[in-house]
């Protein structure tokens, strides 16, 4: 099982090429076995996302967001009590983004890794704080 971040979510529905082969690889893996983990909070940052202007989908975001989430394989991982308390209590330095810290302290509570291209949650996983594949 893996948890996929909200930029991986979006470069696999509109098939971005800095979604890397080895990564495409490990969602289609998951994906046949239903074994991907999205954080319930990924919707929240999608859509603050385009309402920023900082995100295109080319559809209603809540069409968008209804279609990848009946995709087959994609589970939604509610945000436990637990997951949003190490959010804010996640070891070591990590940046203050609440979306990235309840997406790392889902991976984190569901003993996953999370696949990402965030340098900064990459460096964090480095460090041995979380597991984390690289998605570039």
């Amino acid at each position: 099982m893996i948890v996929i971040d909200t930029h991986i979510l979006v470069w696999a529905m509109q098939d971005d090429p800095r979604l890397g082969s080895q990564a495409r690889h490990i969602i289609d893996e998951m994906t046949e076995k239903s074994r991907i983990l999205i954080s319930a909070i990924t919707p929240w940052e999608i859509a603050m996302l385009v309402q920023k202007g900082r995100l295109a989908l080319g559809d209603d975001v809540e069409r968008w967001i209804d279609s990848a989430l009946s995709l087959p394989g994609l589970q939604l991982a509610p945000i436990e009590p637990s997951i949003a308390i190490d959010s804010v209590r996640l070891p070591s330095e990590f940046h203050a983004d609440p979306a990235d810290r309840i997406i790392a302290a889902t991976a984190r509570f569901h003993r996953v890794p999370l696949l990402t291209a965030d340098q900064a949650i990459l460096s964090y996983g480095a460090r041995g704080h979380l597991q984390v594949l690289a998605a570039g």
